[in-house]
């Protein structure tokens, strides 16, 4: 199953003179432009049970994949309001998490979209009879609360890099009010609400935590302290924040799409106005944007001339010189994905003990059933998509592998996900390549195409670099012969794969050359041992130096 943490949406109430509400919504989010609704396929806790933060609430099936939830905070279960089997559409209330004995009635009641519910109501809410309700936190009617999403289970907060919109401008719900850079990818965040900017709450380059509000719309005029005055008595440091969506009658969540453009000398466009300069073969960087702050759309697509690109000035610039003789450096704030790939890999590092396993490959029969599947035509198969399907299909034979320490237990992944490592501007990212033990290598190199396309192009979605059982990181097209790899989590190995080289090499007292390339596998102690490992590897070789045998 896709390991893909789906972010929480939380509506505050509230509880007390102090305007304090302490029972968190959680409901279900919208995680792509074509879900409608999420099918709750398994419900690991129940009305009554006390839960931590990182507790999996539940398994949801959506129309991309399958997701844990996590509820991101702690308390009692005090309400689920949709049976496992049964859909919720989004922005449904799906639990309410809070204090043993909480009055949750008022949550309900102001949410339109648990009418065909079925509360079950925690046995301790029923005993606190004789506490009258406190008066809930009022959402004034055609309210906006736009929060930051939970887009990886890596993210903690995004940076804010720029505002299309400022305060006081109209907006429509398909307008792009911000960019968020996040730990893997710039986006684009869309309201989905028409009305007046009437509050921005986090400033250009300040980040945001999870869940933190970072806008709101609504009429112009609407008293928006109330909402204002809430989330600050929950936080204790007004740090950014987050997409979600409020109306009087129900939250919903701002959908973040990948931005298409970059940080350093960004270049604004639409969605649809890069797919069609794509299609014309027009350099973005060649055309003048029209819509708001310089934003480039269809119609300057529509009236682009070569003549103008003539005129263009490069976006390029030339690095500083250096003065001779002067000690000078450049210091360069870390990005979102920076930092996660530091703070990631060091706890990798430093915590999973590392042993690494080196093995030489005869790649002449790869090399050769290569270039017969390309002369056939069709989608191109790279020496990638060998090593993505032969270890696919070693790892079938040595599950142990293809498993995860997960503090007190370990777990052996019945599914084969392949993590394929690629460079982009930011840092790292690792697109999946989901149950590739059940695809041809046509199928995986064009699913590896399409992924690192989109990596590139900062369009990949959270469901596509996530839930990795293994990870192959290859540097052989950079010209290095070999090298050992981070593991990473919650993968138990890594495949270091380098260049292929002609080499001499003795066969029956006979020198040849053969070409070889040299794999090196690290593994974390913990999980595989030397011999699994070394097994692995010799099945592995075995695929690569016989590729026929990939199709027994």
């Amino acid at each position: 199953m896709d390991l893909l943490f789906l972010e929480l949406q939380t509506q505050q109430q509230n509880l007390s003179n102090n305007n304090i509400f302490m029972a968190e919504v959680i409901r279900m989010p919208l995680l792509s432009d074509t879900m409608k609704e999420g099918v709750i396929a398994e419900w690991h806790k129940k009305v009554g049970d006390k839960v931590k933060a990182d507790d999996v609430l539940a398994d949801v099936e959506t129309d991309k994949a399958t997701m844990e939830v996590m509820p991101f905070v702690s308390g009692t279960i005090l309400y689920i309001g949709v049976e496992k089997g049964k859909a919720a559409k989004v922005n449904d209330i799906i639990a309410i998490i809070g204090k043993e004995g909480e009055d949750f009635a008022s949550l309900l009641d102001s949410n339109n979209s648990t009418s065909t519910q079925a509360p079950q109501a925690s046995p301790s809410a029923a005993s606190e009879n004789s506490v009258a309700a406190p008066a809930p936190a009022v959402i004034p009617e055609g309210v906006t609360v736009i929060r930051m999403p939970l887009l990886s289970d890596t993210m903690t907060e995004g940076k804010i890099v720029s505002w299309n919109k400022k305060e006081g401008d109209v907006v429509k719900s398909d307008d792009v009010l911000a960019d968020v850079e996040t730990d893997k990818a710039t986006m684009e965040v869309m309201g989905y609400a028409d009305g007046t900017l009437l509050h921005i709450g986090v400033p250009a380059g300040s980040a945001a935590k999870i869940n933190e509000i970072i806008a709101i719309v609504g009429k112009p005029g609407t008293d928006i302290q109330a909402i204002l005055n809430a989330p600050a008595a929950a936080t204790t440091a007004p740090t950014a924040s987050v997409p979600t969506t409020s109306t009087s009658a129900h939250s919903t969540t701002a959908t973040p799409i990948v931005a298409d453009s970059s940080n350093n000398n960004r270049v604004k466009i639409s969605p649809l106005a890069k797919k069609i300069a794509q299609e014309k073969g027009i350099d973005i960087n060649a055309l003048a944007g029209s819509g708001d702050g310089g934003r480039i759309v269809k119609r300057d697509i529509d009236n682009f001339t070569p003549q103008a690109a003539k005129a263009s000035p490069t976006a390029s610039k030339a690095p500083a010189a250096a003065v001779s003789g002067q000690e000078s450096y450049t210091d360069t704030p870390l990005t979102q994905m920076r930092k996660i790939i530091a703070s990631r890999l060091a706890e990798s590092k430093f915590s999973a003990p590392h042993f690494y396993l080196k093995v030489s490959v005869k790649m002449d029969k790869a090399m050769e059933a290569r270039k017969q599947i390309n002369e056939l035509g069709g989608t191109k198969i790279s020496f990638n998509d060998f090593i993505i399907k032969a270890c696919a299909m070693a790892l079938r034979k040595h599950p142990d592998v293809n498993s995860s320490w997960m503090g007190d237990f370990i777990r052996t992944n019945h599914h084969i996900n392949i993590g394929s490592a690629i460079a982009v501007e930011e840092g790292l990212i690792v697109p999946v390549i989901k149950f590739a033990d059940q695809l041809s290598l046509t199928q995986i190199a064009t699913t590896a195409s399409d992924l690192y396309a989109k990596a590139r192009n900062k369009k990949i979605q959270p469901s596509e670099f996530t839930g990795n059982t293994f990870t192959i990181s290859n540097l052989g097209m950079m010209g290095i012969d070999e090298f050992t790899a981070i593991i990473n989590p919650p993968d138990s190995c890594i495949l270091a794969v380098g260049n292929i080289v002609p080499t001499p090499v003795v066969e029956n007292n006979t020198v040849v050359i053969r070409q070889i390339l040299k794999l090196t596998l690290s593994c974390d102690h913990r999980v595989v041992d030397g011999a699994v490992g070394a097994q692995f590897l010799q099945t592995l070789k075995t695929y690569l130096e016989n590729p026929v045998t990939m199709l027994a």
